[in-house]
């Protein structure tokens, strides 16, 4: 199983992130490592304004390949399986209105 680790230090780059358009919630990852559609990932997060990371079981559910259209940076996404700590809700609380932001993300 693999096994990645996110910070974010702010609001923006959460946005940057967060896939809300999944049934129960997901994150971007920015690296060039290939995985799986559906292979598990273990994913430890620090949300801004937190000391302690939340972990949780996710699932690949997203992939953008190296040398992507636009300039899209390379990565995974992932989907909340197992939502255990309710991350979904800290992040949609904690973005607010930015969730009804044009601007672009990782994924759209």
């Amino acid at each position: 199983m693999h096994s990645y680790e996110l910070v974010f230090n702010n609001d923006r780059e959460l946005y940057m992130a967060y896939m809300p358009f999944l049934k129960k919630g997901g994150l971007f990852i920015r690296t060039n490592d290939q995985l799986e559609l559906g292979e598990s990932v273990t994913l430890k997060v620090t949300l801004p304004g937190q000391i302690e990371p939340t972990i949780m079981e996710t699932a690949v559910c997203w992939i953008t390949p190296q040398g992507a259209q636009n300039g899209t940076e390379a990565g995974l996404g992932v989907a909340f399986d197992k939502d255990e700590k309710n991350i979904r809700n800290q992040i949609e609380t904690a973005l607010g209105r930015m969730l009804n932001s044009k601007d672009p993300t990782y994924t759209m």
